[in-house]
């Protein structure tokens, strides 16, 4: 049973604090805020809404997002508790070894790894097709041989621009925690000025006819619209790795997770309502449907403007995801269940500046060299599972724990996290075989890796 061993939250807190050299206390709640709407605003809404739409749910693409909203805001409590209670890095992760043990909490590590390494690869080569658009319209294009990934049959080999995007991000992140945070606050401002553009104009274009009728495919087609809106929620639970940089993690570390999911949630239901009210859902299945819409409404003007927010939304998305990487590798560095190199910091930056460059090469692998398509299967499997493991957490927290200080409590336990639980549940279920199966071979991967070297090298051991 040494498997499942535990570690009080104490000893969490403790050991987060015994380093040498620790990370730096200097995020508040405007800033975590911000982290937030900076992970989930980016590709979600510039580019998931229209295909979400014609495929799915047509009109009824606002009820999804809606549906998505309360699934997300069900577990965002959940993780608002555990993030108030273990201020410690770590998210899911270090929340599982409190509660379920060791072995459960590796796999739930491993599982936020693919999160955040997939997700992360998949947002670069996201920003390289929208960066290479943009010089396009400039006159500049690429070489093809280093436009996208390994693809010998269509001429490409690397995507040098995903790679530089990705170096060029972590040399901001090895500066110092608030040096990222300044310039992500500054992103999200010039992406959230550029959907508010998109929303003022759009406005008076819309005609309700386009809104008729709402639920082309059914109830069905509004829960399979929730389960890929789902993926533009992806990132809020990044804000709980960052627990142990920020001051009064028990106040804000809850303002900051709940905030940002409520500010992106309206904008998502506001943008996807303005969408379908300007452009017949039909015609939605196109990869830049915000520019797309404002084309169809001759306001060509408008639309150079969301492709300078798609690249500023999509920076911060990969920004917080990198950030999120670095931060579990260390976290479960600090466990002994990965090499001790990962959770080295640096005395000046106060920053993991080893770990963020090992990230930067991984990222940059999967980036470079394989497909989007690719990439993006796995990411949301990963966080399903992260969200269910907190949710049901939470009722084992209240029960194993007692009653230790905590700045946030989930109203209405246990129902709310049962519905959390569940919700989550229902959603993984909608998710393809293909993704099933690929999840269960990562799952072997992490298995081979802990039996080898994690159990052995635990700190627990000592």
């Amino acid at each position: 049973m040494e498997i499942f061993r535990k570690k009080s939250i104490q000893d969490l807190i403790n050991e987060a604090g015994k380093k040498d050299v620790t990370l730096k206390k200097e995020l508040g709640a405007f800033d975590l805020s911000m982290l937030g709407i900076g992970a989930i605003v980016g590709t979600g809404i510039f580019v998931l809404t229209g295909v979400a739409a014609a495929e799915h749910a047509g009109p009824a693409l606002i009820l999804s997002f809606i549906l998505s909203g309360l699934v997300c805001i069900f577990a965002a409590l959940c993780y608002a508790e555990f993030a108030s209670t273990v201020p410690v890095s770590g998210s899911a992760y270090t929340y599982s070894y409190a509660t379920f043990g060791e072995f459960i909490a590796w796999i739930l590590g491993w599982d936020l790894i693919l999160e955040y390494g997939f997700a992360s690869a998949s947002v670069a080569s996201g920003w390289s097709g929208y960066f290479q658009g943009l010089i396009a319209g400039f006159g500049i294009h690429l070489p093809k041989a280093i436009s996208s990934a390994f693809n010998p049959a269509n001429g490409t080999y690397i995507d040098v621009p995903a790679i530089l995007i990705t170096f060029i991000i972590t040399l901001l992140l090895t500066r110092g925690v608030k040096h990222s945070a300044r310039f992500n606050t500054i992103m999200v401002i010039i992406k959230l000025t550029v959907v508010i553009i998109f929303l003022s104009v759009g406005a008076w274009y819309v005609k309700p006819d386009n809104w008729t009728p709402f639920m082309p495919f059914g109830f069905s087609g509004v829960a399979a619209g929730a389960a890929t809106a789902f993926y533009a929620y992806i990132g809020f639970d990044a804000v709980s790795t960052a627990a142990e940089e920020v001051k009064n993690p028990q106040r804000n570390m809850p303002i900051g997770i709940i905030a940002s999911l409520a500010v992106c949630t309206i904008l998502y239901v506001a943008v996807s309502a303005v969408l379908t009210g300007i452009v017949p859902y039909q015609l939605l299945d196109v990869k830049n449907p915000v520019s797309f819409a404002l084309n169809y409404i001759h306001q060509d003007w408008v639309a150079g403007f969301i492709s300078l927010g798609a690249i500023a939304g999509i920076t911060t998305v990969l920004t917080v995801m990198v950030y999120g990487q670095t931060r579990l590798f260390y976290a479960i560095s600090r466990d002994g269940l990965l090499p001790k190199v990962f959770s080295k910091i640096d005395k000046k930056k106060q920053t993991p500046v080893v770990n963020s460059w090992i990230t930067c090469l991984l990222v940059s692998i999967f980036s470079g060299l394989i497909p989007l398509g690719k990439l993006a299967e796995l990411t949301n499997i990963g966080t399903l599972f992260a969200f269910m493991s907190v949710s049901i957490g939470i009722l084992y927290l209240r029960k194993t724990q007692g009653a230790p200080k905590r700045g946030f409590r989930v109203p209405f336990v246990p129902w709310i996290p049962i519905i959390a639980f569940l919700s989550c549940g229902y959603l993984v279920l909608q998710l393809p075989a293909l993704t099933w199966i690929s999840f269960l071979v990562w799952l072997v991967i992490g298995l081979i890796i802990y039996f080898s070297y994690g159990r052995k090298h635990s700190t627990l051991n000592r």
